[in-house]
């Protein structure tokens, strides 16, 4: 219990500190592109789910969402979500179960050595950043042979992560334009210009990523959907109350003069 107690605090703080990070990449030169987002949308969240599974899940974690939960709420048999998402087993080689929360086994050792930082975890991802910010995000990586891993992102510079969707996205570098702030001149992102295609179209990519976007603001707030639904309910309600209401106090005043 105090162990969970933690991860929650950490959790929290962690979104905090990663406020200013995207205020300054909204703010500055970074072009954010607007998520389409629908968390009414199953079936994209579903396409979203077994993307995050297959590109995202087997270093980063979402220790605050269960699997059976999003089973429950995508509407997916537990056969086919254990089948899609758990591929891992306790510290102990105990299988892992499908009530269990979405654990990884990469430890902040390893990922330190590996790529220089702790990787986060993704499950407050989309309330800390924002889903523009993360869709901007995966879409904006390009060729910089200077990086360890041969990548650097538009938005997030000098970043630690390697371009895991490269294969779907293909190559691809920035060119910039120079504009004046002022009396200032100040280079600017243009536009990418592809230097090698990926197994998807640029349509195609872009949806993909819309998809697992739409998941991760899904295993941000997963009582949202029903939250939103009882506030519309909450409001009729005092609205409703508010006509009986005035009805008796009028009937209670109309002999006062």
């Amino acid at each position: 219990m105090k162990t969970t107690v933690k991860k929650t605090i950490a959790a929290l703080v962690f979104a905090i500190l990663l406020t200013p990070a995207m205020v300054m990449a909204a703010g500055g030169n970074a072009k954010l592109y607007t998520a389409p987002i629908d968390i009414n949308d199953k079936e994209s969240l579903r396409r979203g789910a077994k993307a995050f599974a297959d590109y995202c899940y087997s270093c980063h974690a979402a220790t605050f969402m269960r699997f059976n939960r999003i089973g429950k709420d995508l509407e997916i048999p537990e056969d086919e979500i254990r089948e899609m998402m758990i591929h891992t087993r306790g510290s102990k080689g105990e299988p892992t179960k499908i009530g269990d929360t979405m654990e990884v086994s990469m430890t902040d050792e390893y990922a330190n050595a590996a790529f220089g930082t702790a990787v986060p975890d993704l499950t407050l991802t989309a309330r800390a950043r924002g889903a523009d910010w993360i869709y901007s995000y995966l879409r904006s990586f390009y060729v910089d042979s200077d990086r360890p891993t041969g990548f650097n992102n538009t938005v997030f510079a000098d970043v630690g992560m390697p371009h895991v969707l490269w294969s779907l996205q293909g190559l691809q570098k920035p060119v910039y334009k120079t504009v004046m702030h002022g009396d200032v001149e100040v280079e600017e992102l243009d536009h990418f210009e592809k230097i090698q295609d990926g197994s998807l179209s640029r349509v195609e990519y872009d949806m993909f990523l819309g998809d697992l976007t739409n998941f991760m603001v899904y295993i941000a707030e997963p009582i949202q959907v029903e939250r939103r639904s009882m506030g519309w309910k909450v409001l009729l309600f005092l609205v409703v109350l508010f006509g009986f209401a005035y009805a008796l106090k009028k009937e209670y005043w109309k002999d006062v003069h």
